[in-house]
């Protein structure tokens, strides 16, 4: 039995230019290159985490 993960919809909306090394490196971690891309990214608490240090750069959709 295939057990089914959740994912979350990001999309990158707001440039990282300006902002710290950190920040940056988080957002090429979820795989984005460039502005206004969409990942599903697997619901785990790391990507939750993720998520939160670049909250002002990203717009989540929860499926």
């Amino acid at each position: 039995m295939a057990t089914q993960t959740k994912t979350i919809r990001v999309t990158y909306s707001k440039s990282a230019i300006g902002y710290k090394k950190d920040q940056k490196a988080t957002i090429a971690a979820m795989g984005f290159k460039k502005l206004n891309q969409t990942r599903e990214l697997a619901d785990t608490p790391a990507v939750r985490g993720m998520i939160r240090k670049v909250a002002h750069l990203v717009t989540v959709e929860e499926k």
